[in-house]
């Protein structure tokens, strides 16, 4: 297994670096706060130059704030036009500090990136943090990724998948830690030590097939479903702008508030994750994400 060959210590020490900069040593950054976005824009930008990438800037101005979604691309060497894009938005909502959402997202799209950067892919692969996803933009056009969604649209951007990383570090052990909408615990677990792969009907196979490939280079626990955007929680991420813009794409959480208390409030600190598992499932996903960079995109997209 990849994953088995990963030091997962060292990736929880960097994890946890990330997260405690972002939530801690920034805090609270949305255009609210305009000084801490780009606080952590700088951060993203200069852990992604130390790993040896150009980055991309895409500024925009929203509420007389310019900020900007940041992109870097490992480029393929059999495909390099067909784009495996993994995201994550790095704003976090009005009154917290984002230390899992989303600033969890964040450090696995940085550790991804870092794991990547050693490794030359067959297609290429992009990663993208995302502005202004937390209210009052979301689901309107004034958020980051429906912007960046959008533009891709436009230049024709050939992206077979898209991969929201969206509140990633909380894991119990503890029965009943689960919560569940109406009818899904009877499906799944009560126990919150999984991670979830949620996608719409549209990008079921893709969904299914990633979580396949998790499975066989991992053993840490992952559920999948796709489910009606309706559902809450179902959509609420960057994965649903490129729903909007005819991409398949899908959405990597912990549940977020399904299990997470503190989601969206002042306590969403860098302490409240577990890091231990959080590590392992970023391996897990590393792993996922090369087998099927290794097996290509004709299977799902004819």
């Amino acid at each position: 297994m990849i994953s088995d060959a990963l030091d997962v210590d060292a990736i929880q020490g960097r994890l946890q670096r990330h997260v405690q900069h972002l939530a801690g040593t920034i805090g609270e950054r949305n255009v609210f706060h305009p000084a801490a976005l780009e606080d952590a824009a700088a951060y993203i930008t200069q852990i992604w130059e130390s790993q040896g990438y150009t980055v991309m800037r895409q500024p925009y101005t929203v509420q007389g704030v310019e900020s900007a979604n940041l992109e870097v691309t490992r480029i393929g060497y059999d495909a390099p036009k067909v784009l495996l894009l993994i995201g994550a938005h790095y704003d976090s909502v009005f009154g917290s500090p984002g230390g899992n959402d989303n600033g969890s997202g964040v450090a696995a799209l940085l550790e991804l990136s870092r794991l990547f950067a050693v490794r030359e892919p067959g297609h290429s692969i992009r990663f993208v943090a995302f502005t202004n996803e937390e209210p009052p933009f979301f689901a309107t056009r004034r958020q980051g990724s429906m912007v960046y969604a959008r533009q891709a649209r436009q230049r024709g951007d050939n992206i077979p998948l898209m991969v929201a990383l969206e509140t990633v570090g909380c894991y119990h052990d503890a029965p009943r830690s689960q919560t569940y909408p109406p009818f899904f615990r009877l499906f799944f677990p009560d126990r919150a030590n999984f991670v979830a792969f949620v996608s719409n009907f549209h990008s079921r196979r893709v969904l299914a097939r990633l979580a396949r490939l998790f499975r066989d280079g991992s053993d840490f626990p992952v559920e999948h479903a796709a489910v009606p955007a309706i559902i809450p929680g179902v959509a609420w991420s960057d994965h649903r702008s490129f729903w909007r813009h005819g991409y398949r794409a899908l959405m990597i959480t912990d549940t977020a508030f399904y299990r997470y208390p503190e989601y969206h409030t002042a306590r969403d600190t860098a302490d409240r994750l577990n890091y231990v598992q959080f590590a392992r499932m970023t391996g897990g996903l590393f792993s996922a994400l090369v087998r099927m960079d290794a097996e290509g995109f004709g299977k799902v997209f004819p």
